[in-house]
């Protein structure tokens, strides 16, 4: 068990929209409780760092790569209960977009693979219906269709 299960209060995580004219930045998750599962990158906030500090760290973490300016696109509340009801990871997420300012991704930490998935194929990546709103909300901010 890790020490974000069962957590005593909800946990801060920071995702972020990486946008390309045509495709979202996404990453495969390695470990719990999205494990196997298609994202945004992001991850838990560390004590003592800003939000966009947190979403910066951990694209470059995830990802390898940086961006410019960062645009504030929503919150999520991610409550996932174990076969009992009890509480057992519960994250409120706050999410970034960014547009994409080159480079080449690579797994990093926590990642087990990364894809470049088109804007109009999202339905190939199984992704949670908040992820997918932020993304469209990102694309509005961005003004990218």
């Amino acid at each position: 068990m890790s020490d974000r299960e069962y957590p005593a209060r909800p946990l801060v995580g920071i995702g972020i929209a990486v946008l390309k004219p045509d495709a979202v930045l996404l990453v495969r998750r390695g470990r719990p409780p999205n494990l196997g599962g298609w994202s945004l990158p992001g991850g838990a906030q560390e004590l003592g760092e800003t939000a966009e500090e947190a979403a910066r760290r951990e694209l470059l973490e995830e990802t390898g790569l940086t961006v410019g300016p960062l645009i504030l696109a929503g919150n999520v509340d991610s409550i996932h209960r174990d076969p009992s009801g009890r509480v057992q990871f519960h994250y409120t997420i706050i999410d970034f977009a960014a547009r994409w300012a080159g480079g080449d991704p690579h797994p990093g930490c926590d990642v087990t693979e990364i894809a470049w998935a088109p804007l109009g194929r999202l339905d190939d990546y199984a992704l949670w219906s908040e992820a997918r709103r932020v993304i469209a909300r990102a694309q509005e901010l961005l003004r990218i269709q």
